[in-house]
Order: C-alpha cells, then structure tokens, then sequence
C-alpha cells in the first residue's frame, strides 16, 4: 500500500470511527449514568436515518437540515423508552433490564421492518464528489462527517462541563444517591441521557444511511459496534468511548484494505480481544 492510499484509508478509518464514535457516546452515557445496557441504542440510529430520509423526501429538505429535525425525533423515543420500559425496573435486578433492552431491540426492528419493508435504501447526499488533496482522494461526505461529529463531540463536552445539565449528569454518575439528597431531580436527569444519547445516535443513523444503506436490521450491527466501543474504551468512559471508536474505524479500513475487506467487520473485533486480554477493563476503565 503506497503512502496515498494509506492515507485515504486513514481518512476513511476516521469518518467510520466518528460515526462508531457517536453510537459509543450515547452507550457510554445510558451505562455509565444509569447502569444500563441500552441494546435498543442501534435501533434508536436506525429510526433517526429513517426520520432523516422521509423529511428529506416529503419536506424537500437537504441532508443536514433533515438531521436536526431527526433529532429532537429520537431524543424523545429515548425519553419514553426511559419513562415507559427502563425507569419502572430501576430497582430490580440487572436482568430484568438486561432482557427488555433486547426486547426493545427486536420490538423496534420489526415495526421499522413493518413500516418500511425488507429493502435497503439510501440516503440521497449531495456531498458525492471527491475531493483531492495533494494524490489522496476521499469522498467529500466523509469529510463532512469528520467535521460535524467533531462539532457534536465538542457540544457535549461543554454541555457536560459548563452547564447546570452537565454537573446534573456528573452528579449522578459519582454517586445517585447523594445526587438525589443534595436536591438533583434524578429522574429529569435520567430522561436528558437517554435524549442526548438518542439525538447523537440519529446522526450516526443518518450517516451510514448515506455512506452504505439503510435497513431495518442495521440497529443490530450498529450497537454490536458501539458496545465494542464502550468496552474497548472502558465502560462509562467518554474518552475512552472517542479513542475506542477512532481504533476501531481505522482498524476496519485499513485491515480491509491491506487484508480483505469480506473481513472488514471482524478486524474490530480481534482488536478489542487483544486489549482485553491485557486490560480487561478497557483502555480508560477502572481496575476491579
């Protein structure tokens, strides 16, 4: 592989791995605020690529305007799925949401398989052209996605840092009980992580809508992803969500390219085993 086309791969891990990026975030924070494993997340992103493509289609509305109408869309899915599955079992054994998370999974997957049929779509994106730099060519989507999930991570951190939200969800995370007696509304708290998570994962839905096809059962592959995210990262750890993401998205391209791409998607994968057998608690996760 020359210098040029190792290049354009790199470009290309990156884009992959800010959209894995988005799907771990939203994973990360349901899981390392709530304690939840959120496996209905991937179906959450395929309903935000839907919203985008029938606004797009019946509104006459580009790429980018769709995406932030598809927002607010997923954030309140996320928030009933909080209200109406996960809050009633709070207190109940970790199983008990272990198995309606993968039933919300399979629920969600088979009313978009209902709705929208068997077939795969695309999303129309008028960003197909290539741009070169120098003797390296990529897509001029995938910069656009560098570029927009980079403008998205940057809004969470100072949502997370600088306002009263933020040091609500910190609260929580550090400790929910001492959270709730200093007068943090632990509930309001927990609805605003499922919509963030959820809004994030609308984008990340969008785009792959895009880059490959939209499908009903696309949510499976997506959240598979986003929890080798998670736990290559660390659980609960946002920059280990960023890092494990970006590996994972480079890995894939470049193992493609220099190797197969038929196993493209295992590359991930076989990285994620390598650190665990030397970190089992991820990248940025607390030792047990």
């Amino acid at each position: 592989m020359g210098g040029p086309e190792l290049l354009q791969q790199i470009v290309n891990g990156l884009a992959a791995g800010s959209v894995y990026v988005l799907i771990g975030l939203g994973l990360s924070l349901v899981f390392g605020i709530l304690g939840i494993a959120h496996f209905a997340h991937g179906s959450v992103a395929m309903l935000g690529g839907y919203a985008t493509l029938i606004l797009m289609k019946h509104l006459g509305i580009n790429l980018w305007v769709a995406m932030l109408f598809a927002m607010p869309i997923t954030a309140i899915v996320g928030v009933l799925l909080e209200r109406l599955f996960y809050r009633p079992v709070r207190e109940a054994p970790p199983i008990n949401t272990f198995i309606i998370a993968l039933g919300l999974m399979f629920i969600l997957d088979n009313i978009a398989l209902l709705v929208f049929g068997p077939e795969q779509t695309l999303i129309r994106s008028p960003y197909t052209d290539v741009v070169s730099v120098g003797s390296v060519n990529v897509v001029a989507l995938r910069i656009y996605m560098l570029g927009s999930n980079l403008v998205l991570l940057i809004a969470l951190v100072v949502l997370l840092q600088r306002t009263k939200l933020g040091r609500a969800i910190r609260a929580v995370a550090q400790n929910r009980d001492a959270a709730a007696m200093v007068g943090v509304n632990v509930d309001w708290v927990s609805g605003a992580v499922f919509a963030i998570g959820s809004a994030l994962a609308a984008v990340a839905g969008a785009f792959v809508g895009s880059l490959t096809a939209l499908y009903p059962s696309m949510g499976e592959e997506l959240v598979l992803k986003g929890f080798a995210v998670m736990i290559l990262g660390g659980m609960g750890s946002l920059v280990g969500a960023v890092l494990g993401g970006m590996i994972i998205g480079l890995t894939e391209s470049l193992g493609g390219a220099l190797i197969s791409s038929a196993y493209k998607g295992s590359f991930g994968f076989i990285i994620l085993i390598l650190v665990l057998w030397f970190r089992p608690s991820g990248m940025f996760g607390k030792d047990v």
